[in-house]
């Protein structure tokens, strides 16, 4: 199949009119008319993973991320965004990414957070328009004490260590989980709101924690970590139709000493 076609796939859940107005979802470099046998799927992309899609004999690169969020006025080589570009072109990659207008999608990025913690039933936390917005809420299959909540949490996404902020309840118990993939600190109060026991997501500033005054339990599970189960997502939808391959170099860049 074309790359058209791919991206009409992607699409199908995540249209591009429903990404953040400063995001650059969509195609990033190459021709909608390039046959596609082989894709590559991944979080970021980068030197590492371009050169492992070129050895696996893959067409095509889907990334949640966007490796372009900017113009580029000179392609030298001297960034990794550069360097990316020139590879993908000098070997005919297309390159493809859904990063908000999949993170608005019900069961796009949260949904499968949700989905991966045993919650089966969940809902949009901040709409934005109809049956899409950012964030999900939904309740555990059983209340667990707050220690059984982090390692679940801890054990799910496979992050080395969980920052966070406990409430200030006698009796910590955990049912009701609002959860959004990436920097999600500002989706804290619709959270609360909604009476979540708590919210899961990444990169919260200092103050921004010192915000839940003991209302909520906030977890801060790491960015990566938040969203990398969005390469499944993209391997479900495009099953049957192209083979598909998970990128063994799509790591988080971030170690914990």
């Amino acid at each position: 199949m074309t790359a058209r076609e791919v991206i009409n796939i992607i699409e199908s859940v995540a249209p591009l009119t429903q990404q953040e107005g400063w995001d650059n979802s969509g195609l990033q470099v190459g021709s909608r008319e390039t046959q596609v046998a082989r894709v590559l799927l991944c979080t970021d992309i980068t030197d590492a993973v371009v050169q492992e899609a070129i050895d696996k004999q893959c067409q095509m690169i889907i990334s949640h991320h966007p490796l372009l969020f900017h113009g580029l006025k000179t392609i030298e080589g001297l960034t990794p965004q550069e360097r990316c570009v020139i590879k993908a072109l000098r070997h005919g990659l297309v390159l493809y990414s859904s990063h908000t207008a999949m993170d608005c999608y019900l069961h796009g990025v949260s949904g499968r957070m949700a989905e991966k913690l045993g919650i089966t039933k969940y809902h949009i936390l901040a709409e934005v328009s109809q049956e899409t917005g950012l964030g999900v809420i939904g309740r555990l299959p059983m209340p667990l004490s707050f220690e059984e909540f982090l390692k679940k949490v801890k054990d799910t996404f496979c992050v080395p260590a969980v920052r966070y902020v406990a409430r200030s309840s006698a009796e910590n118990k955990i049912t009701t989980v609002a959860m959004c993939g990436g920097a999600g600190s500002e989706f804290m109060d619709e959270a609360i709101k909604q009476g979540a026991d708590a919210y899961i997501s990444a990169d919260f500033k200092y103050h921004e924690f010192q915000k839940a005054d003991g209302r909520i339990n906030v977890l801060d599970i790491g960015h990566f970590e938040s969203e990398q189960y969005t390469k499944e997502i993209f391997a479900e939808l495009l099953c049957g139709k192209v083979d598909c391959v998970f990128a063994d170099s799509d790591k988080s860049p971030i170690k914990f000493y």
